[in-house]
């Protein structure tokens, strides 16, 4: 093989940035035994380091969530706990516990991916325990993509011959950890995936969609029930497009707003139904649909990293955000009367600029007619759409305010901007080197975009293009 073959086989994770590139839709789970590279792909194919890689098996306690942009179509991938359907007799009782709970998390995550991604070390060949994996992905009734990793190269001694018997299709042969044919196997992984969910159902493009997310135990529930407990006209509980989920839709003040169900998953699957274990999953088959995210966390607490960790991916997936600071009636009296605890909750959410802050009792109905009101608001300021002419000029005026530094004897030119079609804020700069955006710009950028056209607590997204005659 030529070096510039090579090359060409060690594809890059990102096609190159799509102005009408939707928010996340589908979801692929990476699994297989421990130590065989699957944090490793996961880091490779979202672009991260978000997952921790080390010899020792088992780092991976829990599933990573990431967002992967190929060919146009953005997806969730899940990196998972090593799976092991043996248990060990002799481990200490908090070792088993620990190991039994990661397992779950795996298994949780093999229900509800759409495509299931299985990973074998191609060196070591077939294992009775990929045996027993195979098994368990095969009775999940999902696509399955039988990947062989640790193929670095042709030459190197590895047993891809036996992936064939495991029965599920050709095998793919990959380097994790040097990107080699990472390419190929994400377009296999978008071939798979079921075509992106109709972001409305017929007929309602009138209609604000609401998700209630947050982490267990903060009271989701609690404010799904005041909210239609309200007196308002409750037009008909309405099948989502998920599943057996089923969607309320609401009249508030001539309007339609559909809360999409977040309240749990009614089919069996091979897991039991843990509330803690399906939580986030949850959360990102309701952000799927929705246009706005209603963040319930416990303001007794205070802000945890769990609520950030749902918080971002409602950003991620391109919603706008509204936090929710619930059971106030709980917080004490002295933090309550602080005027900076209000400034805590949202600094810690900084990551969505003006995202509102609400404070609540669900139980006890304070505040509550407020939570449809701001979602509204942020739901409005999510459908903006910056004009060209005055986008243009808003561009113009940042960058002669504040002009970009020189890079190595060369500077940033923007040649043209426009606001992308589609529901997530996208602003597309064509420039004459995208590698010239520093991160640190394009945050002054979208201060000012916001300035100028509101879009408060809503993530922008601002991606480049390459313009021959924008110049050096």
């Amino acid at each position: 093989m030529t070096a510039a073959a090579g090359a060409r086989r060690r594809t890059q994770r990102r096609a190159r940035p799509d102005e009408t590139l939707e928010a996340p839709s589908g979801i692929v789970a990476i699994v297989g035994r421990p130590n065989v590279g699957k944090s490793t792909l996961f880091n490779r194919l979202t672009g991260t380091q978000r997952a921790i890689v080390d010899e020792m098996a088992g780092l991976t306690r829990d599933r990573l969530y990431g967002v992967v942009e190929w060919r146009g179509r953005a997806f969730t991938v899940i990196d998972t706990a090593g799976l092991d359907p043996r248990p060990d007799p002799a481990a200490p009782p908090d070792i088993a516990a620990l190991v039994t709970g990661t397992q779950a998390q795996a298994r949780a995550a093999i229900v509800e991916a759409d495509v299931i991604a299985l990973v074998l070390d191609v060196r070591a060949g077939v294992t009775a325990l990929d045996e027993d994996i195979a098994t368990i992905v095969r009775s999940g009734g999902k696509p399955v993509l039988l990947v062989g990793n640790k193929a670095e190269s042709d030459r190197d001694p590895h047993f891809a011959h036996e992936l064939y018997g495991l029965g599920l299709g050709e095998p793919m042969l990959v380097s994790a950890l040097q990107g080699r044919d990472t390419g190929d196997l994400l377009d296999a992984m978008v071939a798979a995936l079921p075509p992106p969910r109709d972001p409305r159902p017929d007929g309602a493009a009138a209609e604000l969609r609401i998700a209630i997310i947050g982490r267990p135990n903060t009271g989701k529930s609690s404010l799904l029930n005041a909210l239609v407990g309200q007196e308002r006209t409750l037009v008909s509980p309405v099948a989502g497009t998920t599943r057996d989920v089923v969607d309320t839709v609401l009249d508030f003040e001539g309007r339609t707003v559909r809360l999409v169900d977040t309240a749990g998953i009614r089919r069996r699957g091979l897991v039991d139904n843990d509330v803690e274990r399906y939580s986030l999953l949850r959360s990102l088959r309701a952000l799927e649909r929705a246009d706005v995210a209603v963040l319930v966390m416990d303001a007794s607490q205070g802000v945890v990293a769990q609520d950030r960790h749902v918080a971002g991916y409602a950003a991620d997936a391109g919603t706008g955000l509204v936090v929710v600071a619930n059971k106030w009636d709980l917080v004490p009296q002295e933090s309550r009367a602080r005027p900076s605890f209000l400034k805590e909750i949202g600094a810690g959410f900084h990551f969505v600029p003006g995202a509102p802050v609400l404070t609540l009792s669900a139980t006890e109905g304070r505040n509550v007619d407020k939570v449809l009101a701001t979602a509204a608001r942020v739901g409005d300021a999510r459908a903006v759409h910056a004009g060209t002419g005055a986008l243009n000029t808003v561009i113009r005026d940042a960058v002669d305010e504040h002009p970009p530094r020189t890079h190595k004897g060369r500077k940033l030119r923007i040649l043209y901007a426009t606001q992308a079609r589609g529901a997530v804020p996208t602003f597309v700069l064509f420039v004459n080197d995208p590698a010239l955006l520093h991160f640190a710009y394009s945050r002054y950028l979208e201060n000012r975009i916001r300035e100028a056209f509101g879009f408060d607590g809503v993530r922008l997204r601002i991606v480049t293009r390459r313009r021959d005659d924008a110049g050096d």
